[in-house]
């Protein structure tokens, strides 16, 4: 069985793993921001804020909180000496000009199709969508990361039955159960956590898993 304690802290290392020298990518509110802490030191990734931030850091250690720098989500966050800080129009300028390489979104459901529903849940009071529709449709890259199930009820489907945020844009989802690309036959299982099995993945996925020949232990 999967460690429910450590179940983000996995997720988002996964994700860290998957991101490449050189690129500039937004994490989105939620988990995706936890993706910073865990990135390769070694490795020259730059990170972006939707609110008008490149060179975004780790959270800071307790009690060195700055209340002038924070995320998209409002949560505390440090920035690298490299780092920038500009208007919001700006960094959707980014966004939309084509400029991030990777967004990694959290999503309420996410199908086999790439299609995305992350943030509207019908007669409930949301914020609203934020830039997830920009950004799904202006990164060359979008990684979801998410947990697997949310309380008990599949988040991975055949297809989407809450309000789209986008349609067919979604490459790679990752969750405590393994790492699974989106492909044109559907859901390709690329790599398995070792504390699971593939039945046991399949009864909480709500579209078939096609398993990849050369299937891995999800390394984090």
């Amino acid at each position: 069985m999967i460690n429910e304690k450590t179940v983000k802290e996995v997720i988002a290392k996964r994700v860290a793993r998957e991101l490449k020298e050189g690129q500039l990518v937004n994490l989105g509110i939620g988990l995706p921001t936890m993706v910073s802490n865990y990135v390769d030191k070694n490795k020259m990734i730059t990170f972006q804020s939707e609110n008008g931030m490149v060179g975004m850091g780790k959270a800071p250690e307790e009690g060195k909180e700055n209340d002038n720098i924070k995320n998209a989500g409002g949560s505390h966050v440090t920035v690298e000496k490299e780092g920038a800080f500009f208007d919001s129009s700006y960094s959707f300028g980014l966004i939309r000009g084509g400029h991030v390489d990777v967004t990694v979104l959290g999503a309420l459901q996410v199908d086999e199709k790439g299609n995305v529903s992350n943030w509207k849940i019908p007669n409930k009071l949301l914020p609203g969508m934020g830039g997830a529709m920009d950004l799904v449709e202006g990164a060359k890259k979008v990684i979801i990361a998410m947990q697997h199930t949310a309380r008990g009820k599949e988040k991975i489907l055949k297809e989407c039955n809450l309000p789209f945020t986008a349609k067919g844009v979604v490459n790679l989802i990752i969750t405590e159960y393994g790492v699974m690309e989106v492909t044109k036959d559907g859901l390709l299982l690329k790599e398995i956590n070792k504390e699971t099995t593939v039945e046991e993945m399949q009864k909480v996925t709500g579209a078939k898993l096609i398993i990849s020949e050369d299937l891995k232990e999800m390394t984090v």
